[in-house]
């Protein structure tokens, strides 16, 4: 009897648990389309960016041990890009277009960026002529923590200020978050 009353809860509950998807699936927006690309293994956008984790990472030509190194990326907080998923192996590439796949214990959810721009100023305001409070050179890496459309939030050695996107890759043109 007990049996019968606990498989019959978990019925209902698995019941309730279908009406309530289909009825969340009525209220989605009608602008949202569900297009957007996601990974087969983790269901996270495809393409988003990452960080390395470690000091080296090997790019392999395909997703695994067998496969021969193309590429070795050298510095711990590097932004990179992930365009597919295979299992435990993640199609990454750099700024310049440079990668392969990469083991998905190499890489970090940390959003960073690599300055790109021969020099970038980061300003206390989000203004072209807002009070500079950083100049960095060109690879610097720094972190990203918050994008409007024109402007990101980034911290660099400890210092803190918004950047033009234009100066540096690692966040798409589009692309915002806070």
């Amino acid at each position: 009897m007990r049996v019968s009353m606990v498989r019959t809860a978990a019925m209902a509950l698995g019941l309730v648990a279908i009406l309530a998807g289909a009825a969340g699936a009525q209220d989605k927006p009608a602008d949202d389309t569900g297009d957007e690309p996601r990974g087969s293994v983790t269901n996270l956008p495809l393409p988003r960016y990452v960080s390395l984790k470690t000091n080296e990472g090997n790019a392999r030509r395909g997703p695994g041990l067998t496969h021969r190194i193309d590429w070795v990326f050298s510095r711990a907080g590097m932004p990179l890009r992930v365009t597919a998923e295979y299992e435990n192996w993640r199609r990454i590439e750099d700024s310049e277009g440079a990668g392969g796949w990469v083991h998905y214990s190499l890489l970090s959810g940390t959003r960073s960026i690599l300055v790109t721009a021969p020099m970038l100023d980061l300003r206390a305001t989000p203004l072209p002529d807002g009070i500079v409070v950083l100049r960095a050179e060109a690879g610097v890496i720094g972190r990203v923590q918050e994008c409007s459309i024109d402007w990101c939030w980034l911290s660099i050695g400890g210092e803190k200020g918004w950047a033009p996107k234009s100066g540096f890759w690692g966040v798409d043109p589009e692309e915002t978050f806070e």
